[in-house]
């Protein structure tokens, strides 16, 4: 394997952003939902124009993993208004780590972790925070490892579906 590399996503990455979105979404939920829930989730937050609202939210900042110029996954990272709960000032929202499930093991995943982590620190942040779905035991490990702690539950919906997040913290 190629080394890493991860770059701030621009708007010409739209498409390969819309693209990992629904592909690493389906890999780690499908099995757990609906078609119907899957399919009305996908559409609904992994299309153009909700994607390029998002990459514009000045909030809000997409960076890129790459391996010899394959796009396998992204980060998305929220300041202030744009965090999806809790609107701290003082906090960056981890919304996203999304990694293609060909490259699941070889820590890219952790190289994505550790930008949001250095992202917080550029800007001040006292702490990092995230919703991860009590049914992904391996994501909720991996950011307990990281030092993530479970301080409340918010609710996700898929399609039809209401579900239950872990809002995890970790104090920097």
């Amino acid at each position: 394997m190629q080394e890493t590399i991860i770059t701030k996503a621009t708007h010409s990455d739209l498409q390969t952003l819309i693209e990992i979105g629904k592909k690493t979404f389906y890999e780690t939920y499908a099995h757990r939902n609906s078609e119907a829930d899957m399919t009305t989730y996908l559409k609904d937050n992994f299309n153009e124009e909700t994607i390029t609202a998002q990459l514009e939210n000045a909030h809000s900042q997409f960076y890129m993993a790459w391996n010899d110029k394959q796009p396998i996954g992204y980060l998305k990272v929220n300041e202030s208004a744009a965090q999806t709960d809790l609107k701290e000032v003082a906090s960056l929202e981890i919304e996203r780590i999304y990694v293609l499930a060909n490259f699941h093991g070889k820590r890219i995943g952790q190289l994505l972790y550790e930008k949001a982590i250095e992202l917080a620190g550029q800007i001040n942040k006292t702490s990092i925070w995230l919703g991860v779905w009590e049914q992904n035991p391996k994501a909720i490990r991996f950011y307990e490892k990281n030092g993530f702690v479970s301080f409340a539950r918010h609710l996700f919906i898929v399609g039809s579906e209401e579900q239950t997040d872990h809002l995890m913290r970790k104090m920097l």
